[in-house]
């Protein structure tokens, strides 16, 4: 299918199907994908316990990760495959790093990022899982990560806010999905529909659609 978009990345909330859709949707456009390697971080299972005394390092090593992984893979051409699809924009850190921080240490993490985020690619569109809560916290637990299964609703509605504010006062060419229902891997039309989103031309702004 033709496709006008070179660099499309997913995002949502914690347990929202990112890496599954990234998956099936490189498959279906022979694209690059990149994905978050999360799991490397060392921090991660401390935050969960302590976030006050991990949150900084954990998002330093995120931020240090994130950008090594997409300046590697963005700049370099591939003659293959013109189609680029991530599980993450590198926003993603400022936006975790807001709720997470201390005033004083966001405001230095943040001097980090400018520098770090005027050497990167903005994605050309982003597809937006919107899932409630309660859905969330049944994925999480469904795919067992034992430092994610004592996540508190609050914490999950406060980063779902922040995401979507964010994408509203930048005005970001967004395919926003209400997932509520979602299960891109079993049903056939739920994929289909994002990809026939992808094939239309839109404008800056969301856009929202539901999955049948």
């Amino acid at each position: 299918m033709p496709m006008q978009y070179h660099y499309i990345a997913i995002e949502g909330n914690i347990g929202a199907g990112k890496t599954t859709l990234a998956h099936l949707l490189s498959k279906k456009l022979n694209a690059r994908l990149i994905l978050e390697q999360f799991a490397d971080n060392p921090f991660l299972p401390k935050f969960y316990e302590n976030p006050k005394q991990n949150a900084f390092p954990l998002e330093l090593f995120f931020m240090a990760e994130r950008y090594k992984q997409l300046k590697d893979t963005i700049h370099t051409s591939d003659l293959f495959q013109s189609i680029t699809v991530s599980d993450y924009i590198f926003t993603k850190c400022l936006l975790f790093a807001k709720i997470n921080l201390s005033e004083e240490e966001f405001r230095l993490y943040q001097r980090v990022f400018d520098i770090m985020q005027q050497q990167l690619i903005f994605p050309d569109i982003i597809i937006y899982l919107h899932s409630p809560v309660q859905k969330l916290q049944k994925n999480i637990k469904k795919r067992n990560r034992v430092y994610e299964q004592n996540i508190a609703d609050e914490y999950l509605f406060r980063i779902q806010e922040t995401y979507t504010n964010y994408i509203k006062q930048h005005n970001i060419k967004t395919i926003f999905i209400d997932a509520s229902n979602a299960d891109f891997l079993s049903n056939e039309a739920h994929l289909q529909t994002v990809l026939n989103a992808l094939e239309n031309e839109i404008e800056q702004g969301q856009h929202y659609f539901t999955l049948p």
